[in-house]
């Protein structure tokens, strides 16, 4: 019997092994309700499990699967095991073209100009598959299973990156579950019916969502109610859910959110909406945000903070040390029963020079900077079985007895270990069987930053 991955000290691996027992385990409950009973003081328990065709046969409490002794046997050393990682928000799209195109200033307004240079001149089909492909191996070397990405869906690239994305999702199936919303500014749904609809069609045609990203003020955000009531009787009619983007701005007085809601409540949709960032809502009077969070609880809108973009863009000035976190309050918004969630979002682009889809580093910077510690609240769901629900997705982010054997094995015995190292050794099992954790080299995306195309 081989070693699963460098921790040969901790995990052993059995190959071919068509049933195999994992023991001396720990599983926070909230992602295994039925070990709730089991519980320490730290919401862990300790437990085994017998994997069997590919699934969690059995699932129970340290030494309460007695089996004969031709079964092997993994001694996990008290190593907490997670459910597969679901990442709910992100742009494969735009990933990985830092190295041919930066952000000059650090902004959103810098990183807007510069993804509209470099879509115009380079975004091929081509290119987009390799860079999808790119980011979807990283992903599943690091554990996670789903992931929802946003589509930029302006005008002749909504024709290019939609077919690109149908047929990397077929290829990926038995391994990543992907979803798709289109991103473009809803500003065109008032401006250009036809463009709108021809969106709507790709998104049709190809299984995907209705997207799009709010303007931040100005001129545009006074057509908001229109766009925004359009966007749901369409929504309505063609059976899609709706992922936007909201308010990336530290500027209290910016409150697309609340519009959302009301527009939601007003045409009665029925559907999921999820939205992403929402910074302005920690940048406003107390009761401002009590209000809104209400609304939102109200019209069933569940919100996805993406910190470690949102503290790279934020709040940045030059020679300016930066004041603000630029994070959604996601105490306050589950505190008025919203569903929250946290996701990756972009990766080595221009809104985001780093990052590389691990929701491992999600889970421990998220930690720090909105404080998930020292909470009562379950926070460990927001990395993986709210967005599963969020998703639609019934066999992911959850550990329980008939689901799939998708899980994250690591060394760390306490969240404290967990979060205090990267967890690089950490173990991959896709139904049972072990995957290469081996993480693509950069250097096989070098052909794609070759000198700008004119």
């Amino acid at each position: 019997m081989g070693a699963l991955s460098t921790v040969a000290s901790s995990f052993i691996s059995m190959p071919g092994a068509s049933a195999f027992r994992i023991v001396n385990a720990r599983i926070p409950v909230d992602l295994a309700p039925s070990l709730t009973p089991f519980a320490a003081h730290d919401r862990m328990a300790d437990c085994e499990m017998l994997i069997e065709g590919g699934k969690i046969a059995r699932l129970g409490p340290a030494g309460s699967i007695a089996l004969g002794s031709g079964i092997p046997t993994a001694d996990m050393k008290r190593g907490i095991i997670l459910p597969r990682f679901v990442d709910i928000h992100t742009h494969l799209d735009k990933g990985h073209i830092w190295p041919r195109i930066q952000n000059d200033n650090g902004t959103v307004m810098g990183a807007r100009t510069a993804i509209e240079f470099d879509r115009s001149r380079r975004w091929t089909a081509d290119d987009v598959r390799q860079r999808m492909e790119f980011s979807l191996r990283s992903a599943y070397a690091h554990g996670t299973g789903a992931i929802r990405t946003h589509i930029d869906s302006y005008g002749n690239q909504t024709a290019i990156s939609f077919p690109v994305f149908a047929e990397v999702r077929e290829e990926w199936k038995d391994r990543i579950t992907l979803q798709a919303a289109a991103l473009f500014p809803t500003s065109i749904i008032a401006a250009d019916e036809a463009q709108f609809r021809q969106i709507a069609d790709h998104v049709e045609k190809f299984g995907g969502l209705m997207g799009g990203v709010t303007a931040p003020g100005g001129f545009m955000a006074k057509t908001i109610d229109l766009e925004l009531d359009r966007l749901f009787q369409m929504a309505s009619a063609r059976g899609f859910e709706v992922d936007l983007h909201v308010d990336e701005t530290t500027d209290g007085t910016v409150r697309s959110i609340e519009h959302i809601a009301d527009a939601a409540l007003r045409n009665k949709f029925r559907g999921r909406i999820l939205l992403g960032h929402c910074c302005s809502l920690s940048y406003m009077s107390e009761e401002d945000t009590k209000r809104i969070c209400g609304k939102l609880a109200e019209a069933g809108v569940s919100v996805v903070s993406l910190p470690m973009v949102n503290m790279y863009l934020q709040d940045r000035v030059d020679g300016r040390t930066p004041r603000f976190r630029g994070v959604a309050p996601l105490h306050e918004l589950a505190e008025a029963g919203v569903d929250v969630m946290v996701s990756s979002d972009n990766t080595r682009d221009p809104y985001h020079a780093y990052g590389d889809l691990d929701m491992m580093e999600v889970f421990r910077e998220a930690t720090r900077i909105l404080h998930f510690d020292h909470s009562h609240k379950p926070w460990l769901r927001q990395f993986g079985a709210a967005q599963a629900a969020q998703m639609g997705l019934k066999d992911h982010g959850t550990i329980a007895e008939g689901l799939p054997a998708d899980l994250v094995l690591t060394r760390g015995r306490t969240f404290e270990e967990l979060l205090s190292r990267p967890q690089s050794d950490r173990v991959v099992l896709v139904k049972g069987k072990q995957i290469d954790t081996t993480l693509p080299d950069y250097s096989e995306l070098d052909h794609l930053h070759g000198p700008t195309v004119s």
